[in-house]
């Protein structure tokens, strides 16, 4: 937007500036619009991220329980009492996927909140210069 002087806006009319008002108005709506747009993109790409360390997480913790269980348990069943070799495959199991989960939901947490913050503080200041501008018209 370019700003004119304000003795310069004085020569036109009424009519003349509500047009170059409603211009600018429209211009201003579509560069915030764009704006959002593409804050919303970098969030939610950020929030793929995470979902798909969660996915990751949850893939590991099943698929990897169910492929290297019988083997480790076996394992330790020459050293200690099976049961006990369960519980210790099990228990780093568990550690592996709650750090991948943590992880992930950390993820998730950078790209909150949706909104687009940048956009939307955009518009309160555009708001803002708008009524500036129509204050010091109406003097």
């Amino acid at each position: 937007m370019t700003a004119r002087p304000d003795n310069e806006l004085r020569d036109h009319s009424t009519g003349e500036l509500l047009k170059e008002l409603s211009d600018q108005t429209t211009t201003l709506v579509k560069q915030e619009i764009e704006l959002a747009k593409a804050e919303l993109a970098q969030k939610g790409k950020t929030a793929g991220v995470g979902a798909g360390m969660f996915g990751g997480a949850g893939l590991f913790g099943v698929g990897a329980f169910a492929a290297l269980t019988t083997f480790f348990i076996v394992l330790l069943d020459g050293a200690m009492p099976i049961w006990l070799a369960a519980l210790i495959v099990a228990v780093v199991y568990a550690a592996v996927a709650g750090v991948l989960a943590l992880t992930g939901k950390n993820k998730v947490k950078e790209a909150t909140p949706v909104a687009p913050e940048q956009a939307m503080d955009s518009v309160k200041e555009d708001v803002q210069w708008a009524k500036t501008r129509a204050k010091s018209g109406m003097t």
